[in-house]
């Protein structure tokens, strides 16, 4: 039997925004409620689609999924661990998402256990060590469990009590019309206990901050803002939950000579007039260290390329290798002597069309539209 499609069980558009999903939900939700319903199978049943769609269509992610495969995005994901909308979660979590603003706050888990939280570091490193890889040794802060108090949070020789406010199960219930609403202990904060003297070393969190040192291996070819993950490397998680990641930035420094795009290097090299006009070579180096020779022929022009192939970046996770690109440019003769300055007076003398096709071209065509101007 093929599944209503979710957004006509909740009545809304395929552009509806996040207010609009949630005014629905709510309005679909009072109505189909099992306690203003019964006994009634169908109405429960439908209250649980209702509350499947909103879960999918509220989260960015999974509503793009869905719409662009449809129920088929979830299919086969039945497990706490796979992608499904309801993995994990439950219809209370869902209506008390909704509705538990109405009692002020939001749902906790009894236990309070949660991740911990992710770690950003920022590294620079030279196009150089980017062409290579490299190892580097960084610290970062790191919680571990209090030395005072052996994390149990408390003074030396006390203890937690139980919460009298929730009985030590972390969370309350509270009524609003027909609906029964289950929230985190304002008293406790979901932890089910309360510390009266907490421990001075670590103020009653169980953990203190200490740095510590992680080697990093950034792999050759990496590019300006790389990102690096190293699973359960970030903050320890509350109540011995999973530790967070650890993200690494990268960001590689300005060169002197070279500048990257992709794989491909550039650079930006200046020749004498004379080598631009009579032909020469010249020595440039490499990324990789090394030299090689560019030949220049004769009659090179300002701004000519020259491709040096696989002399340029490694492609990351791969065997293939950028170019280097050598761009001319050519330099005007400056602070000339007497000589000099005779010397090329003579030589313009004894220029002609032939030795500068470009520029007689252009001029002969500039001239030609300006007399097709006058005799109009």
């Amino acid at each position: 039997m093929s599944k209503t499609d979710y957004y006509d069980l909740l009545g809304v558009s395929r552009d509806a925004d996040e207010k609009t999903l949630k005014r629905a939900f709510r309005k679909q939700a009072m109505k189909y409620h099992p306690d203003k319903n019964p006994g009634n199978k169908e109405a429960e049943a439908k209250f649980k689609e209702i509350g499947e769609a909103y879960e999918a269509l509220k989260d960015p992610q999974k509503r793009a999924a869905y719409d662009r495969f449809g129920h088929a995005a979830f299919e086969n994901a039945g497990s706490a661990t796979s992608d499904h909308p309801f993995s994990g979660g439950s219809m209370g979590d869902i209506f008390e998402d909704i509705f538990g603003e109405m009692m002020g706050g939001g749902r906790r888990s009894s236990s309070a256990r949660s991740r911990g939280a992710d770690i950003r570091y920022n590294m620079e490193i030279s196009l150089e060590e980017a062409f290579t890889g490299k190892t580097a040794e960084i610290e970062i802060p790191s919680s571990i469990t209090c030395g005072s108090c052996s994390g149990r949070r408390t003074k030396r020789g006390t203890f937690p009590t139980k919460c009298g406010t929730c009985g030590g199960v972390g969370q309350v219930r509270a009524s609003q019309g027909f609906f029964s609403i289950q929230r985190t202990c304002p008293s406790c904060q979901g932890q089910g206990e309360v510390i009266k003297d907490p421990c001075p070393q670590c103020s009653g969190y169980g953990k203190i901050t200490e740095n510590k040192s992680i080697s990093v291996n950034i792999p050759s070819g990496v590019d300006d803002g790389t990102r690096i993950r190293l699973s359960g490397e970030g903050e320890f998680g509350m109540r011995d939950g999973p530790q967070g990641d650890l993200y690494i930035f990268l960001s590689i420094k300005p060169h002197q000579f070279f500048k990257r795009d992709g794989s491909d290097i550039y650079c930006h090299v200046p020749i004498s007039m004379t080598t631009a006009v009579l032909g020469g070579q010249f020595e440039v180096g490499t990324i990789s260290g090394g030299r090689t020779r560019v030949k220049i022929p004769e009659g090179t022009q300002n701004g000519k390329q020259f491709r040096l192939r696989s002399k340029g970046m490694p492609v990351m996770r791969s065997s293939q290798v950028g170019d280097m690109y050598i761009q001319v440019a050519i330099e005007i003769p400056q602070n000339l002597t007497r000589r000099q300055r005779d010397l090329l007076i003579e030589f313009e003398k004894e220029s002609s069309a032939d030795n500068s096709p470009e520029s007689t071209g252009f001029f002969s065509r500039m001239k030609g539209f300006f007399d097709t101007l006058s005799e109009g």
